[in-house]
């Protein structure tokens, strides 16, 4: 292709894209869609002003005698702020426990289901088309399912609890780790491909003998990458019921609890953080 015609095709999208985010803000102006709520600056700082103060730091500087009282001044109890703070503390670290597992399992059934699917679906091995083409629509259809959607859909089956987000991280992640094994396996030196043609091996048969200690390292980062992409998507899946910190967010935004939204995010950036930074170290040594 031309650079004239490559230009040409580029201003075309742009234009188009244009196009669609101008119908967008118009749709929504259309129908009041774009209104900030009243008071929005107002509740903005009042909510900036409680998130400034992480619960977590209640359980130094709590008051030891906290008084509820009703509108009439009748007092209705008196509360250790520090002690409850210490055991909000002991159940964030379990939901933080309890995500990372979520992601963990999910993430090797799906990485393990998805191998022979992966396999499939690449185009250099040249399996039948009605093999890779059924591969690749599978994992088209898994990915394009949002796992909060497959959340809920197991949440009905099994019930709530840590189960369902397994399955609902493994039942999307089978997706994308199907098509990330397929581009890894496209992107083998067609060479290579050749020189075991010229031995006799199948293409499948040159990936698994000739090529493993190459192809083991891309695979093993692609687990690391999903993975670390999942203890991110778990996070949330507690607040359709399969359990972990999106159970304390939901509680949090619920009753308002500013202050411990803020230590729960907190918590979940330094688990992820954590994460990121173990999986960038081990992609670097392997690869």
């Amino acid at each position: 292709m031309t650079d004239g015609a490559s230009t040409g095709r580029f201003r075309l999208y742009f234009w188009a894209y244009v196009a669609l985010l101008c119908g967008v803000l118009i749709q929504f102006a259309a129908s009041d869609d774009l209104s900030l709520g009243r008071r929005p600056w107002e509740n903005f700082k009042r909510t900036a002003v409680e998130f400034s103060w992480p619960s977590f730091l209640n359980v130094w500087y709590g008051n030891e005698q906290l008084e509820f009282r009703a509108d009439d001044g009748t007092l209705l109890r008196v509360e250790n702020e520090r002690a409850s703070e210490a055991r909000f503390l002991k159940g964030l670290a379990d939901a933080v426990w309890t995500t990372f597992k979520i992601a963990t399992l999910g993430s090797f059934i799906a990485a393990m289901l998805a191998l022979p699917f992966g396999l499939a679906a690449a185009k250099n091995l040249r399996l039948p088309l009605w093999v890779a083409r059924s591969a690749r629509a599978l994992l088209g259809v898994a990915r394009s399912v949002h796992t909060l959607v497959f959340g809920l859909l197991f949440v009905g089956i099994i019930g709530l609890g840590p189960m369902a987000g397994v399955l609902a991280i493994a039942a999307h992640s089978f997706g994308t780790y199907g098509k990330l094994y397929a581009e890894a396996i496209e992107a083998v030196d067609a060479r290579l491909m050749e020189s075991g043609a010229a031995l006799g091996l199948t293409p499948l048969q040159t990936l698994v003998y000739g090529l493993g200690r190459m192809m083991v390292p891309r695979w093993l980062s692609v687990h690391l990458y999903i993975w670390e992409f999942n203890v991110r998507d778990s996070t949330v899946l507690g607040l359709i019921g399969a359990g972990g910190l999106g159970l304390l967010v939901s509680e949090a935004v619920s009753l308002f609890q500013w202050g411990r939204l803020a230590t729960i995010l907190l918590a979940i950036i330094a688990l992820v953080a954590t994460f990121d930074t173990l999986s960038r170290k081990i992609r670097h040594d392997i690869l």
